[in-house]
C-alpha cells in the first residue's frame, strides 16, 4: 500500500486529510491476576476485529496467476495492507460469501470451460483465523461469460447472471460448500435500441430481495428487471408472476440494483444512458415502481460513459453510483420519507474506469477498484454529509473488479 501522490482530478478540491480517530467502547474488566491479562489479550483481539476489516478483490487473470486478493483495511486511515493472495481460476471478477463467512464463490468470466459454451463457478473454503482461500470445487456457470453472483439469504444457493449467456442460474451449496450442478437456469429473451450493446439479451445482476421470497435479475441488454421466486431447499427459480418487475426507458441498459435499509426502495443504475433510478418496492408482488430518474454526470460531459456499482449506506441516508469514463463516485442524499435523490457530490475516483466499490463496516470508509489503472483507491465517508475525502492512500492490483469487505477474522 502507498499513499497516492496523483494529480487531483477537477472535482477534487484541496482538503486536508486529518482523520478522526475510531472510538471503540469495552465493557470494564473486574478480574485480577492471570485472568486479568488473558482478558486484556482478549480484549486487544476484540479491538483489533472491530477496528479493521478484510476486503477481498476478484480481477481479471490469467488461469495459473494469482487472481483473489485479500487485504487488512484500516478503517481510521484507509490503508490497505495484502494479507494474503489465491490462484482463483480464469477471471475471477466477482465474489461471494455465505453469510457465516465460511465459504466464498467467484464465476469465471470466460466463455468457453471444458468445450462448453459457459463460464464456470468456483468454491473456496474460508481459513476462519486467516480468511486464506482453498479450492473447492469449480462448476459451468451454464452461460457464457458471468459476470455477478450472490448467495441466497438461508446460505442454500449460489445465484448467477450469466452476461453474454443472457440467462440466470441457480446452484445448490452442499454440506461441505461445494457447489452442485446448476439445478435451475432461466433464459431471458428479447433485445433492446442500442445495437452494439443490446443485440441480445444480457444478465449482468442477480440478487435475492431482502426477504429472501423473491430473486431480481438485471439485464442490461433487455432493459428489464425480471422476478423469480426462489426456493432455496431445492436451489430453484421460478419466473414470478409478472416475470418482469420493471423496465427502464429503452436503450438504458441497467446494470446492477441495490437495496435501501427498508426495504421499501431500491435503487437502479443504468450503464447506457449514466442515470440512476429511484424505485418503490411491493415485497408482497416482487415489483418495481418509478419514483423518479436522475442522472450521475454532468450535463454537459459528451465523452464516453458506463455507469457500474451502485450502493446505499448502511444508515439509508445516501446512495453512491460509480461512472466509468467520467471516473468518479456520484453522492446523493436519500429522502427518507419519499426515497428522492439529491446529488451532493462528484468526486474523482483517483483511477481509470471505476467498475466496483464497497463501504466497510464502520461506515468510515469507501474504497474503489479502478480497472484499467490497476489500483483501488480509499475514501473518507463524512456520515453527515455522505461526501468522500480521498484518504491520499492506494494498492496496487492488476486489473481489480469487485471488492467484497467483511469484518477481521481472528
Amino acid at each position: 500500500m502507498r499513499p497516492n501522490n496523483s494529480k487531483s482530478h477537477p472535482l477534487v478540491k484541496a482538503a486536508a486529510f486529518g482523520l478522526a480517530s475510531l472510538s471503540l467502547a469495552f465493557s470494564a474488566c473486574t478480574s485480577t491476576g492471570t485472568e486479568n491479562a488473558a482478558d486484556a489479550v482478549t480484549s486487544e483481539s476484540e479491538e483489533q476485529n472491530l477496528a479493521t476489516s478484510m476486503v477481498y478483490v476478484g480481477t481479471y487473470a490469467d488461469p495459473e496467476a494469482e487472481s483473489i486478493f485479500l487485504y487488512r483495511l484500516n478503517p481510521e486511515t484507509g490503508e490497505l495492507t495484502r494479507e494474503s493472495a489465491t490462484k482463483g481460476g480464469p477471471n475471477p471478477s466477482f465474489l461471494a460469501l455465505d453469510e457465516e463467512r465460511r465459504y466464498l464463490y467467484a464465476v469465471n468470466e470466460i466463455g468457453d470451460y471444458q468445450g462448453q459454451n459457459s463460464g464456470a463457478v468456483s468454491a473456496f473454503a474460508v481459513d476462519p483465523q486467516t480468511g486464506a482461500l482453498t479450492l473447492l470445487n469449480r462448476v459451468p456457470s451454464k452461460g457464457g461469460s458471468p459476470a455477478h453472483t450472490t448467495v441466497d439469504g438461508e446460505n442454500k444457493t449460489v445465484l448467477v447472471a450469466n452476461y453474454m449467456g443472457g440467462n440466470v442460474a441457480a446452484f445448490p451449496i452442499q454440506e461441505n460448500g461445494q457447489l452442485g450442478e446448476a439445478s435451475s437456469v432461466q433464459q431471458h429473451e428479447g433485445a433492446g435500441p442500442n445495437k452494439q450493446r443490446q443485440e441480445a439479451p444480457h444478465a449482468h445482476y442477480i440478487a435475492p430481495d431482502p426477504q429472501n421470497k423473491y430473486v431480481l435479475a438485471v439485464d442490461l441488454g433487455t432493459d428489464k428487471v425480471y422476478s423469480y421466486r426462489l426456493n432455496p431447499d431445492k436451489a430453484e427459480l421460478t419466473p414470478n408472476d409478472p416475470a418482469v418487475a420493471y423496465t427502464t426507458e429503452p436503450g438504458a441498459g441497467p446494470r446492477h440494483l441495490t437495496f435501501h435499509p427498508n426495504g421499501r426502495y431500491a435503487y437502479l443504475i443504468n450503464e447506457l444512458n449514466s442515470t440512476m433510478v429511484a424505485l418503490a418496492y411491493d415485497a408482497d408482488k416482487g415489483t418495481f415502481t418509478e419514483i423518479e430518474t436522475v442522472p450521475t454526470i454532468p450535463a454537459d460531459f459528451k465523452e464516453n460513459n458506463q455507469t457500474a456499482e451502485v450502493k446505499v449506506s448502511a444508515d439509508g441516508k445516501y446512495l453512491y453510483g460509480s461512472n466509468r469514463g467520467h471516473n468518479s463516485i456520484v453522492v446523493y442524499a436519500i429522502d427518507e420519507n419519499t426515497g428522492k435523490l439529491t446529488q451532493v457530490q462528484l468526486v474523482s475516483t483517483g483511477g481509470d474506469w471505476p467498475r466496483d466499490f464497497s463501504i466497510d463496516p464502520t461506515g468510515n470508509i469507501l474504497m474503489v477498484a479502478n480497472e484499467r489503472s490497476n489500483n483501488i483507491t480509499t475514501f473518507k465517508i463524512d456520515k453527515a454529509t455522505g461526501k468522500l475525502t480521498p484518504t491520499g492512500y492506494e494498492a496496487e492490483v492488476h486489473k481489480p473488479v469487485n471488492v467484497q469487505v467483511v469484518p477481521a477474522f481472528q
